[in-house]
């Protein structure tokens, strides 16, 4: 096993094992790698002493793979994986995908849709009333009463489906030990409620341990979509680990109980657990089907930090890992780069030093961590808050160190930049950093759009601060010699993105010539704010109605104008500027989308000469109607445009 964790009964003989205390189920292969969730989990308990199993993309047809290691002593930990298992699966278009990264040789199929539910259910009916948690992405944005995209309508929470005991929700290191140490001595796993970051289900309200409110029930968000949305709002508003309540919804006679969420690692907390004797690769049962794809984009990667309080309305981070950053010391992540130095197949290529933004180290201020998150406002968007911290003096101290560890050529950054924040760096020293020596050619950031009404609704800064970053970035590149592309993340189709805004993108993408090579649909994902947005119509924020572009051909011409070059997209672009009144942006003009149709218009082959017109209509002022243009998770916007051919170097991810 080359100190891989036992995922059979022979492996287990193999290590002299009678017996073990967890069976850890995950929809993922089994790769031992911090940046895996289940590797995570099995790693701590294997340090405090308990023996694990796991159980890696079990066939949920039969109870053959879950009885195949015999009954945990303890109890059986589950996950779907590192996404949810409906993103894994669909397209936002509903179309099933063709590959599965986190599955051996990329295939699809080797886990069921709702893998948390249909796992859960597989272990009752393998070993009846044994202490069940589930845990991971897909529980933890599922557990409240929540809209699902793919059924099109409000499920119950993921824990009364998956028939579980406790659900643990966010980063699960703290609840996962505390229940663990219970069950370990001799708790009952119904009287294990008080945990933070965990959920469960009682009779009544005097179960909870905490300060509670009460949110809709499912019956109510069910057949209200004001009621959907005012509960979606409470549920953020009390994620807070210092002053968050107890959540509790109503499902039918049924109590759902959510503890507060659990405070995040300390510094300290969080060097240990990247430290763990990880074997950093996949299990060697899978190197005869190819590997599995998803560690090539990790295996020489680097975590450093933790949380992001960015909150992009359309990202899970906030409401799984929570806004808080906590970070690794500078000494841990240094071991782990000389480690990867030794590595066999290493080649001098640190790939990235991130996170889910990778220039936060440090809480978005002090107030933070003695008052609580803000409840009415964003630290960044739609402007950065006066007592936002923003020095990058940490992080570019510890770039230097990885820098300067022998065996390393370069250390790259590609796991999103917040370029807002770091325009708002006092000294600006980590900028030309940066340029001169972190980036592969090209540096890959999300502005998402251009008008700053959409912008409002995804949560973003607004489109001047892209463009202030923009310009410094190209003269920085100038100065230091360096021919590196700036590569922006763009979405189609949120929420408050009417069609009139879909065409003032384009015209942005025209003016500084760009064409996404890939266009991200708006995805509506369980348990966000925009997902919510989507469903109800109306920003929770606010209650205030919000545009909605539901319909497929739309959502087509959406992203078609974003691709506007491409001739298999000019019947729609034509119909979207119709459409619009934008028929002004049919012609020769620089400014212009589409040459004329007819003779005088472009034949095959041939390059129409472009004529001196006019400059291109603008919009309306920023702020007005959305019409002009306007402001701009990690978590996942349009790819990117590819750099003239022979210039600069492609990204790797």
């Amino acid at each position: 096993m080359s100190g891989f964790l036992p995922v059979s009964k022979a492996e287990m003989d193999a290590l002299g094992w009678e017996s073990y205390d967890f069976l850890i189920i995950t929809g993922d292969a089994y790769v031992d790698h911090p940046s895996f969730g289940t590797a995570i989990i099995s790693r701590l308990l294997e340090a405090e002493g308990y023996r694990v199993a796991i159980l890696a993309q079990p066939d949920w047809r039969t109870p053959r793979d879950f009885l195949a290691m015999g009954r945990p002593r303890l109890g059986v930990m589950l996950s779907s994986g590192n996404l949810d298992s409906m993103v894994a699966h669909y397209t936002v278009a509903k179309k099933r995908r063709s590959t599965d990264a986190y599955s051996p040789g990329n295939r699809t199929g080797l886990r069921p849709d709702h893998a948390a539910v249909v796992y859960a259910n597989c272990v009752r009916r393998a070993f009846g009333d044994i202490p069940l948690v589930i845990g991971g992405l897909e529980a933890s944005l599922r557990r409240f009463a929540h809209y699902d995209y793919w059924d099109d309508k409000v499920r119950r929470s993921a824990l009364l489906d998956a028939q579980a005991d406790l659900l643990v929700y966010g980063m699960g290191e703290r609840a996962t030990m505390d229940i663990a140490a219970r069950l370990a001595s001799g708790t009952p796993v119904g009287e294990i409620t008080d945990v933070k970051g965990t959920a469960f289900i009682a009779k009544d309200p005097s179960a909870c341990a905490y300060p509670k409110v009460e949110c809709p029930s499912f019956e109510a968000v069910s057949a209200s979509k004001e009621e959907y949305a005012r509960a979606n709002m409470l549920q953020y508003r009390e994620h807070d680990p210092i002053t968050g309540k107890a959540i509790l919804q109503r499902h039918g006679r049924e109590l759902l109980i959510v503890n507060p969420p659990a405070m995040p690692l300390t510094t300290a907390e969080l060097d240990r657990v990247f430290e763990l004797p990880y074997v950093r690769e996949p299990h060697p049962m899978y190197d005869a089907m190819g590997g599995v794809p998803a560690i090539e984009e990790v295996r020489f990667s680097v975590i450093h930090n933790r949380g992001c309080f960015g909150a992009c309305n359309f990202c899970s981070l906030a409401f799984h890992q929570g806004r808080i950053i906590s970070s690794r010391s500078h000494e841990s992540v240094v071991r782990e780069v000389e480690a990867l130095t030794r590595h066999p197949g290493f080649k001098g290529y640190i790939h990235d030093v991130g996170g889910p933004t990778a220039n936060f180290r440090r809480p978005a201020c002090q107030k933070q961590l003695k008052a609580g998150l803000c409840r009415n406002r964003a630290c960044l968007s739609p402007e950065a808050c006066p007592n936002l911290d923003a020095s990058h003096d940490d992080y570019l101290a510890l770039l230097r160190k990885l820098r300067a560890v022998p065996g390393v050529k370069k250390v790259f950054i590609r796991s999103g930049i917040r370029f807002d924040y770091m325009m708002k760096d006092p000294g600006g020293e980590f900028f030309a950093d940066l340029v001169k020596h972190h980036i592969s050619g090209q540096l890959k950031v999300a502005p998402e759009h251009c008008v700053d009404s959409v912008l409002d609704c995804m949560g973003k800064p607004h489109h001047a601060v892209y463009e202030r970053f923009r310009q410094k970035y190209e003269r920085l590149n100038k100065r230091y010699g360096k021919e590196q592309y700036l590569v922006p993340y763009l979405m189609s189709s949120h929420p408050g993105c009417t069609l009139a805004d879909a065409v003032e993108l384009a015209c942005w993408l025209n003016e500084t010539g760009r064409q996404p090579e890939q266009v991200q649909d708006f995805y509506p994902t369980p348990g966000t704010l925009s997902t919510c947005m989507w469903y109800t119509g109306l920003d929770p924020r606010t209650m205030e109605p919000v545009y909605v572009p539901m319909d497929p051909h739309e959502k087509a011409m959406q992203r078609a104008l974003m691709q506007w070059k491409r001739p298999e997209k000019r019947r729609l672009v034509r119909e979207a500027l119709a459409r619009a009144g934008r028929e002004d942006l049919i012609g020769y003009g620089k400014h212009c989308l589409l040459r004329p149709d007819g003779p005088s218009g472009p034949r095959k082959g041939r390059e129409v000469p472009r004529q001196k017109e006019a400059p291109p209509r603008r919009g309306r002022a920023a702020g007005q109607s959305g019409q002009g243009r306007g402001k701009g998770k990690g978590a996942p916007s349009a790819r990117s445009s590819r750099p003239p051919k022979g210039k600069g170097k492609r990204s790797g991810r």
